[in-house]
């Protein structure tokens, strides 16, 4: 049922997941964005240069929104043990998956301006509006929810085409970078954060969380879809 209270769902489970009843709520949206025609052509290596370059220009301008959602995740964590693992997560974002970028954007042409001034697509101002949602939330399970989104169906689609190797390095770099053991066991993490605190929340929370992960799962798709279109 896809309106069905947590608590209900949970019943007669063995091993209910607040993240697994997050995610069944947002099917079939979910297996869309996995296996969208981006992952398939990227892991082929048959994605067009101009659709990769259009995707990481508004990849990066998610990226500053994305650095305070998880600062803000940092500040409402309950303790020291949950904010290391986010601080180091934020470390890596701001290091290698930076890096990533730049090294990308010289190799596809991307301008300085498209760099850093770029004409916001619908998806991507729907990301920054999830965000800013998420940083302005009073408890720390309410801002975990898009991010479980964004590192989760990353980790999903990545994990399915992880032995692809396409020849340009920024397909396959993108592909590495959440295909690997660390970013694994990082979700991992990330998800029992959120499965521990999901089951606190009022009921009525917990569905407006349940809606926030569908709208989110749904700008994912909404974000592959974009990158093919060539004008906004």
């Amino acid at each position: 049922m896809p309106d069905q209270s947590f608590e209900d769902w949970a019943a007669g489970r063995p091993d209910p997941r607040f993240t697994d009843w997050l995610r069944e709520r947002a099917q079939p949206l979910w297996t869309q964005a996995v296996t969208h025609r981006f992952v398939r052509d990227l892991a082929e290596g048959t994605l067009p240069e101009a659709v990769m370059a259009r995707y990481l220009v508004q990849d990066y301008a998610f990226l500053d929104q994305f650095v305070r959602l998880l600062g803000s995740a940092i500040a409402k964590a309950p303790g020291l043990a949950e904010r290391l693992p986010l601080s180091r997560f934020l470390a890596v974002v701001t290091s290698d998956e930076n890096t990533y970028f730049h090294r990308a954007f010289d190799a596809l042409g991307v301008t300085e301006t498209e760099r850093t001034d770029p004409d916001l697509r619908e998806p991507t101002r729907g990301f920054h509006a999830v965000m800013a949602e998420a940083v302005a939330a009073k408890t720390y399970a309410e801002t975990l929810v898009p991010l479980v989104v964004f590192e989760w169906l990353y980790l999903d689609w990545a994990t399915s085409v992880a032995d692809r190797q396409p020849g340009k390095f920024y397909l396959r770099e993108w592909i590495d970078l959440h295909a690997n053991p660390d970013f694994a066991a990082f979700v991992a993490w990330l998800r029992g954060q959120l499965d521990s605190a999901g089951p606190t929340l009022l009921p009525r929370k917990q569905q407006a969380a349940a809606a926030v992960f569908r709208h989110t799962v749904d700008l994912e798709k909404a974000f592959f879809d974009e990158a093919f279109v060539e004008t906004a």
